[in-house]
């Protein structure tokens, strides 16, 4: 018979995203598994600003809608757990089961549609689609709910501090009609910490009821600051986040926007750099991608072209030296191949490089990161010549041409449904939290939660074994 810590020990399964396979018990599977089973429903719960008692200018689409496989009501709940071990382990009756709000219009609204301003901001680093979020937001609030008045901060934070000068433009689907064409952000964006006082102070002046934030986890914890003025000032403004980082580092949603189109170029870099591997004797051909703690773009990227022999991320440490090593292993593969391919997150080795232990940071108080695409190109050089080989790197860094494209189709289409997911949310006065999509399921997330960890990739999750089965590499380099 199996008890409830055996099916704790088997369930060692995906992280948030539904990365994961079942390796064998072991006391850090165990923890893991306890600290995802420390969520609760109380954890889970969406904050609201008062009683909607408006009827929805949407309510016509919702009158014939039920639960379906493709539908939750707005009664419903999704459930956070997704195997039977997790939820076996819980010991709750079914009706105690954490559940998750689904995104979707509401049948009562909080807003007056013709008494409500909203303000939108985007924030931190570049990410396809973000002018794609905008202009859902725009059209949603015009089109379907009647708002009047749309205003767009610019460069981030900074938009609301006066001292700044930015200034506000008025956002209307004429102006927001082609933007999606272009990548980056209309709005302007900017890093660092601004006064929540200050930001808070704007929102009263300019009659705002709504704010929409576009960001990272930073951002979201800025939101989370302008919440809480908001509720010590007892002010009725929505803060509603739409999670934005190319890294897909976001926490408990399946993906975040953007995502998909940065692999995607990605890969094309990928298959660049092998070209020109292949084009020299003994080449090998490296690109830096981009992941400061989470190696998914490199991931990803590398599963959609398999030409890379090596993939390093941030979640698993390296070692050079060695028989067992990184700079052995290449030196095998181009003796076997006459070339090979090195894929790197940003992220990864910093461990190995003396300039990552400055600690210096950015506006955002993000550690600064050592170059390690720099730093590998240099070690292989050297040790190629050591061992009496000619060979020949070649390096690509193509980061900020990638965060700066357009959206992808796909990404087009996810931005689409946040955008709703938001506005839909924000009209019925829900706030501190963020939308995301939970195993296809559009649901609210409190923010507290959004930002509490950081999605990796899991060592021991089927993502990892399927990158490992397809460059051939070890388990580990180094002992």
């Amino acid at each position: 018979m199996t008890s409830p810590h055996d099916a704790a020990d088997a369930a060692r399964t995906a992280d948030a995203t539904g990365e994961g396979a079942t390796p064998p018990a072991t006391p850090d599977n165990v923890v893991h598994f306890a600290r995802t089973q420390a969520v609760t429903q109380a954890d889970l719960e969406i904050r609201r600003l008062g009683t909607s008692r408006i009827d929805s200018p949407m309510l016509d689409l919702l009158d014939a809608r039920q639960t379906t496989e493709h539908y939750v009501d707005e009664d419903d709940r999704v459930l956070l757990d997704d195997t039977v071990a997790r939820v076996t382990a819980r010991g709750v009756p079914l009706d105690q089961l954490p559940g998750l709000e689904p995104c979707g219009p509401r049948r009562k609204i909080y807003f007056d549609p013709s008494k409500t301003r909203v303000g939108i901001v985007t924030c931190g680093g570049l990410c396809p689609g973000l002018n794609d979020v905008i202009a859902g937001l725009v059209r949603t609030l015009t089109y379907h709910y009647g708002v009047r008045r749309v205003v767009g901060f610019r460069n981030g934070y900074q938009g609301f501090i006066s001292r700044y000068g930015y200034g506000e433009v008025d956002l209307t689907p004429e102006y927001v009609r082609d933007i999606a064409v272009d990548g980056g952000t209309v709005l302007g964006t900017s890093r660092g910490h601004q006064d929540p006082e200050e930001i808070v102070d704007c929102l009263e002046r300019m009659h705002i009821n709504i704010l929409f934030v576009i960001g990272g986890d930073g951002s979201m914890r800025g939101a989370m600051g302008i919440e809480r003025v908001i509720a010590e000032r007892n002010l009725k403004i929505a803060v509603v986040g739409v999670p934005k980082t190319i890294d897909n580092d976001i926490p408990y949603i399946d993906q975040s926007f953007g995502f998909q189109t940065a692999f995607s170029r990605a890969s094309d870099a990928i298959r660049a750099v092998t070209v020109e591997a292949k084009s020299t004797a003994n080449g090998i051909g490296l690109v830096k991608l981009m992941g400061r703690h989470s190696g998914f773009i490199a991931c990803y990227a590398a599963l959609a072209r398999s030409d890379a022999d090596v993939v390093l991320i941030p979640e698993v440490p390296f070692a050079l030296e060695g028989d067992t090593g990184l700079l052995a292993h290449l030196r095998r593969r181009v003796e076997q191949r006459g070339h090979a391919v090195v894929v790197v997150a940003e992220g990864a080795g910093q461990e190995l490089l003396e300039a990552a232990q400055a600690a210096r940071t950015d506006a955002s108080g993000n550690r600064r990161l050592g170059d390690v695409g720099r730093f590998l190109r240099d070690r292989i050089e050297d040790h190629f010549h050591e061992v009496g080989i000619e060979t020949s790197v070649r390096y690509i860094d193509p980061s900020y041409a990638i965060r700066s494209v357009p959206a992808n189709p796909y990404d087009s289409v996810y931005t689409v449904r946040l955008s709703q997911a938001a506005v839909h949310a924000a009209m019925s006065g829900r706030t501190a939290m963020v939308v995301g999509r939970v195993r296809r399921r559009f649901v609210h997330i409190p923010m507290p939660l959004a930002v509490s960890k950081r999605n990796q990739v899991d060592p021991h999750g089927d993502l990892w074994q399927a990158v490992l089965e397809s460059t051939g590499q070890p388990v580990r380099f180094g002992p």
